[in-house]
């Protein structure tokens, strides 16, 4: 894994929701990135305290796997929109063993299908969520809380060079497109036992 492109406490991202998958790897490749990986699974297991705490403070907690590469991650994102850390852990399980002997509990678990790029110093993924869609990642990490406003210029403007529509940002995260996922799955399913 290139630490480079994933190194800071700050991120700066901008996530696509794609109509036409292969159109925009075409566009990526036509760049001619560096391949990270290519479609591997991940999961994320995110947890919180019993009285939610976490989430009432603008935070999040991860647990990420991803095969076949072997990668495990350890990551917490917020309070701030754009604060992010993620550390490699050796063994994710033991991570989570250890968040529930300390009273966290698991709320929610996403896997995905991931491929990432490098463009210089920005990383890119290539996402599938099942049931919720393909979705382009285009993000750099820093440390250097004073750039984060020319990160975002230049990460527009590479979403504009691949062809990506301003009108398909997707400003929601993973975790709420899921969960809403999640609730509307559950509430339509009573209603269609019934018909």
């Amino acid at each position: 894994m290139s630490q480079e492109h994933f190194q800071g406490c700050f991120e700066v991202e901008f996530k696509y929701r794609l109509a036409d998958r292969p159109a925009f790897l075409k566009a990526l490749l036509a760049l001619n990135p560096e391949i990270m990986l290519e479609d591997n699974l991940e999961r994320d297991r995110y947890f919180d305290t019993p009285d939610d705490a976490l989430a009432r403070t603008g935070k999040s907690l991860a647990i990420r796997t991803m095969e076949p590469s072997g990668i495990q991650l350890w990551i917490v994102k917020g309070p701030e929109a754009d604060r992010c850390e993620a550390v490699n852990i050796s063994d994710a399980d033991k991570a989570v063993s250890m968040l529930i002997t300390m009273n966290y509990r698991q709320i929610l678990e996403i896997t995905k299908r991931r491929s990432i790029y490098f463009l210089g110093p920005f990383h890119l993924t290539l996402d599938h969520l099942a049931g919720i869609g393909d979705f382009a990642e285009l993000a750099i990490m820093t440390d250097d809380e004073a750039r984060l406003p020319e990160f975002r210029q230049q990460l527009l403007a590479l979403a504009e060079q691949l062809e990506l529509s301003p009108d398909a940002q997707e400003p929601r995260s993973y975790r709420t497109l899921c969960t809403r996922h999640m609730q509307a799955t559950h509430t339509t399913q009573p209603e269609d036992a019934t018909r």
